[in-house]
């Protein structure tokens, strides 16, 4: 059976005030959202009590991947809808990759994104670690 190891090959962090999201939405409405958001991720942020937190989480969680993928020069040129978070089975929040990002952790070797996504009355904060495993053995 071959050895099997796990690598970090990219972090992110980020942290987004949900008022300053709040204040996007109030001044530039379903236009900014679309040059943001998926249209999935619109539909679970505006199905929520308060969206705009909602929207913070996914837009640190974008912010947090796009940092973990900054190692991939070609990762500049992606766009925020290429980076999309949404719900797993289970709940946790997740990253689907298109365009540009899918590329850009390919050539990375990232075969696994973790995704964190935290809450509290004024912010919104996210953590993305993107890993790749290999079958090399240990020297």
């Amino acid at each position: 059976m071959p050895w099997e190891a796990r690598v970090i090959v990219g972090i992110g962090i980020d942290l987004v005030e949900i008022e300053r999201v709040a204040r996007l939405i109030e001044r530039h409405g379903e236009r900014a959202l679309k040059r943001l958001f998926t249209d999935e991720e619109r539909r679970y942020a505006t199905r929520r009590a308060e969206p705009a937190r909602h929207f913070a989480g996914r837009f640190a969680a974008k912010e947090a991947a796009f940092k973990a993928l900054a190692a991939d020069s070609a990762a500049r040129q992606m766009s925020w809808r290429e980076l999309e978070v949404f719900g797993a089975p289970d709940g946790r929040p997740s990253l689907r990759l298109h365009g540009v990002a899918a590329a850009a952790a390919a050539r990375l070797g990232a075969t696994r994104a973790w995704v964190t996504i935290t809450h509290d009355s004024n912010s919104a904060a996210a953590v993305v670690v993107l890993e790749r495993t290999t079958l090399d053995a240990p020297e």
